[in-house]
């Protein structure tokens, strides 16, 4: 079974957990961005097919 309980550590842990979550879902977007900007810049280098 799954205990979730931190104890008295929970005001550390939690905010941890989604500070790193946070952190994790704003580098996928970064990515993402930085991908699709990087095709628009190939397609307009090879005349936008």
């Amino acid at each position: 079974m799954l205990d979730l309980d931190m104890g008295a550590y929970a005001a550390f842990v939690w905010p941890a957990w989604g500070i790193s979550a946070l952190a994790l879902a704003a580098l996928v977007v970064r990515s993402v961005m930085a991908a699709r900007r990087w095709k628009r810049e190939l397609d307009r280098l090879e005349g936008g097919k």
